[in-house]
């Protein structure tokens, strides 16, 4: 090729009708493109190219998927030719889309300069990520090799639609109990809903749009970590609502699952079930994504306090966002049973959940004990986005139990006040007077997801003022963002690596709710400084 480029500056004298043959093996292969035209002078010439490749299956061990793009090209791996044709064809309209998308923002000159870039440049852990779209079909692979130990609460489709028609407070609790007696009948039967797949919620006129796997960083080998999806999801649920609804779905499902193969737990060496009815797991699994989640081992996250809580914030928030009633019917019970899951960390029956004296959230090298401003602020929340999400699936006496116990609870998380921020925790310990940055995390999505405040406007105010005089100006000049952790005497928290680190993550949640409690000043200083940190380059 080389030669006939130099020679003839094209391919145009090559033999076009040669018969291709397989390259030989332990041969170096080549490809090559060229194209010749006549640029006028004063004139412009564009030469589009298109460079694809079809690789239709994803394999985990002896699982097998198909892309979701194979329901267009088909799936025997040759369509690379129509895919990259349909590149050059309709390219220019993909590209007007974007620009069309974006221009609105762009455009707006009341934005500050940093905004745009920001906003737009931060969706690169969609594609960034090892991402994997399948068609949402079963793996092609013998139903044989899924433990039988394993057991998963399912009911049949129709069953999930009297939900709606929940007229006495027992309803939610005879459709957990008659899934839990039907699957007794299925423990020692391998069945593909033995796992976290999903798509057997979706209602039968529904367009099976396929599951979503993504990594948030590509050395963090777990896919989808629901303890900070709770931060990322929003640009899918803008964005591309019925894959972040297709997430949800699945987590719904593994909810209702349990695995009791025993994985052992690297801070403390012992051996504990992988996952347990009724715990959201961390993540979605990685070397048998679906059917083995939890990946994670450096806790046991079945007594995490904060999954759960966001699991339900989320649900809630997608169901407001996409006005998809189906979907709150059909992951319902997976939230009712999920709620019950946390009882057993109400140490004191006052409502409100305690963390139990090691890193039980999603800062996991961060000890906490007790009632603490993240998993409790966390919970409440839930618990008011447990009784709204009832009141709209019908189940009116579980909207009031909720409703109850998020009164309780609200009362007990205020306790934590301390006159200017909430305290960390309220074990009396070294630290649990931290003033942490994401303190508020429970207050912000509760107003994200369209909810009732969980904490009084002053008091707000007062947190957000003091997160930001202390965990963003007294840190290198105000110019990092918001330290995770600040010590009431403005030094940093360095009782752990995670109280003194800075993450993107955090740092926009409490931008979003100064953005809230329109405290414009702190916000556009803390997005500036965010932009510098974290934006344009990955982090």
């Amino acid at each position: 090729m080389w030669h006939e480029i130099k020679k003839n500056g094209s391919f145009d004298h090559l033999d076009h009708n040669e018969t291709p043959t397989p390259s030989k093996p332990g041969s170096s292969i080549g490809a090559a493109i060229a194209a010749s035209l006549t640029i006028p002078s004063d004139s412009i010439r564009t030469v589009t190219f298109s460079l694809a490749w079809d690789c239709p299956e994803v394999r985990f061990g002896q699982k097998t998927y198909h892309r979701r793009y194979t329901r267009f090209y088909g799936t025997h791996g040759n369509a690379a030719a129509s895919i990259a044709r349909d590149a050059i064809l309709e390219h220019a309209l993909w590209e007007s889309q974007i620009e069309a998308w974006q221009r609105p923002v762009l455009d707006d000159k009341r934005l500050p300069e940093w905004y745009p870039v920001t906003l737009f440049n931060e969706l690169y852990y969609l594609n960034a990520g090892r991402t994997i779209w399948t068609d949402g079909s079963p793996p092609m692979q013998s139903l044989g090799t899924i433990r039988e130990r394993k057991f998963f609460i399912n009911s049949p489709r129709s069953n999930l639609k009297n939900t709606a028609d929940m007229s006495h407070q027992n309803d939610t609790a005879i459709e957990i109990l008659e899934r839990m007696a039907a699957t007794l009948e299925q423990v020692h039967t391998p069945l593909t809903s033995n796992s976290a797949f999903g798509t057997y919620l979706l209602p039968n006129e529904e367009e099976n749009i396929g599951q979503l796997l993504y990594l948030e960083g590509i050395e963090y080998l777990m896919w989808n970590t629901y303890d900070v999806h709770f931060y990322s999801s929003f640009a899918l649920v803008m964005l591309f609502p019925k894959l972040e609804l297709s997430i949800q779905r699945d987590f719904a499902a593994a909810v209702m699952m349990h695995d009791p193969d025993r994985m052992k737990v690297m801070s403390n060496g012992k051996l504990a079930k992988r996952k347990v009815l009724g715990a959201v797991p961390h993540d979605i699994g990685f070397n048998d994504p679906w059917f083995e989640v939890n990946a994670y081992n450096l806790h046991n996250t079945d007594r995490w306090k904060d999954l759960n809580s966001k699991f339900v914030l989320q649900v809630y928030r997608d169901m407001v966002a996409t006005g998809d009633k189906n979907f709150a019917r059909a992951v319902w019970p997976s939230v009712y049973v999920a709620m019950a899951y946390m009882d057993q960390f109400d140490k004191d029956g006052d409502g409100m959940i305690e963390n139990e004296g090691f890193p039980d959230q999603t800062y996991d090298i961060w000890s906490v004990s007790g009632v603490s401003a993240y998993s409790g602020g966390l919970w409440v929340a839930a618990l008011q986005a447990a009784s709204a999400m009832a009141c709209e699936v019908g189940d009116k006496a579980s909207a009031n139990y909720f409703w109850v116990r998020y009164q309780k609870a609200k009362a007990v998380y205020d306790t934590l006040w301390n006159g200017s921020y909430f305290n960390y925790d309220n074990s009396g310990g070294s630290f649990s007077a931290s003033i942490q940055a994401d303190q508020l995390a429970g207050q912000w999505y509760a107003r994200a997801c369209g909810l009732s405040p969980i904490v009084e406007k002053d008091k707000v105010r007062s947190a957000l003022e003091k997160v930001y005089n202390f965990n963003v100006l007294k840190v290198k000049g105000g110019m990092r963002g918001a330290v995770n952790g600040m010590l009431p005497d403005g030094r940093v928290d360095t009782s752990t690596v995670q109280s003194r680190e800075i993450w993107s993550g955090v740092t926009y949640s409490v931008a979003a709710a100064m953005i809230q409690r329109r405290c414009w000043k702190w916000h556009f200083r803390l997005r500036l400084v965010s932009m510098k940190q974290f934006g344009p380059k990955k982090v």
